[in-house]
């Protein structure tokens, strides 16, 4: 028989771990949440008769308990929750925080519960599910050896796969993926400007450049960083590296600093990959140095 769980924050990631957790066998003993109009709402969807906006009410029961509010108001929950005995001794306290460590919810080892994170690398744009969310993409885990067990459980029946990281590199571990997502938006988005100052409309800029992305990206899965690499700054090219900075810096300024930076440290792959001459080295990282 599968664990019982309760969800505390049914935001777009409660309310998703919610629906799949139900459809996966999953029984949900309560919900809570600050908006009572929203939990019942996904209580609804998952046939779950258990809600409050008072979460010590819905998780002594749970064999496992999910905080799911904001980053800012988990510790405060699980003190409050802890606070009231609102754990079950031996339950599995989870939240799903990408940027916060398992030991934020220390508390709830006073009620003699493990503690853990598991951080779904994907993206919940909408609390509205087509498809589940959760099918093959990556779960990130640490905590507690019960905690971290039942994680990769929970994952694996979800459709995902788990991997188990250093409680104490939690941080960098958010780093990096605020990089591949965030920061790949900005980096696009640095794209789309150019590419509209060479005349292309902005509404065709993805269209245009859709195949080059995901060539890169195919060639990055195949081949690995270095190895993928294409483009002026491996080859060496000095002088089409210097046209870039000059026409960037007469028609878009304010790109500039960004183009350099990416361009300094590109040069540190492109020298992973193939014997580019010190002289030009030095030559790129002449004109590539950003001026902070």
């Amino acid at each position: 028989m599968k664990p019982s769980f309760a969800i505390v924050g049914c935001g777009k990631v409660g309310t998703a771990l919610g629906i799949f957790l139900a459809k996966a066998g999953y029984k949900a003993v309560g919900l809570a949440g600050r908006s009572l109009a929203s939990t019942q709402r996904t209580a609804e969807i998952i046939d779950c008769d258990h809600y409050s906006d008072v979460p010590w009410e819905i998780t002594r029961n749970a064999d496992v308990v999910f905080i799911t509010t904001p980053d800012g108001a988990i510790v405060e929950t699980c003190d409050a929750i802890a606070g009231h005995k609102g754990f079950a001794d031996k339950a599995v306290v989870l939240h799903c925080s990408g940027a916060l460590p398992s030991t934020v919810l220390s508390t709830a080892k006073t009620c003699g519960a493990q503690t853990g994170s598991m951080h779904p690398l994907q993206t919940f744009a909408s609390s509205k599910f087509n498809a589940n969310p959760f099918q093959g993409i990556t779960v990130s885990i640490e905590g507690e050896s019960d905690a971290v067990n039942m994680a990769k459980q929970i994952t694996a029946d979800l459709g995902g796969s788990s991997v188990t990281i250093l409680t104490e590199a939690k941080t960098l571990y958010h780093a990096s993926a605020v990089v591949a997502s965030n920061y790949l938006v900005a980096l696009l988005d640095l794209a789309f400007r150019l590419m509209g100052a060479s005349g292309i409309a902005d509404r065709d800029a993805f269209k245009v450049l859709k195949p080059l992305i995901e060539g890169t990206l195919s060639n990055i899965e195949e081949v690995g960083i270095p190895a993928a690499l294409t483009g002026p700054i491996v080859r060496g090219d000095a002088e089409t590296v210097e046209k870039h900075i000059e026409k960037i810096g007469l028609t878009t300024p304010r790109l500039l600093d960004l183009y350099k930076t990416l361009g300094w440290y590109t040069i540190d792959i492109a020298t992973a990959k193939t014997t580019i001459s010190e002289t030009t080295v030095k030559q790129l990282r002449s004109l590539l140095k950003p001026s902070g």
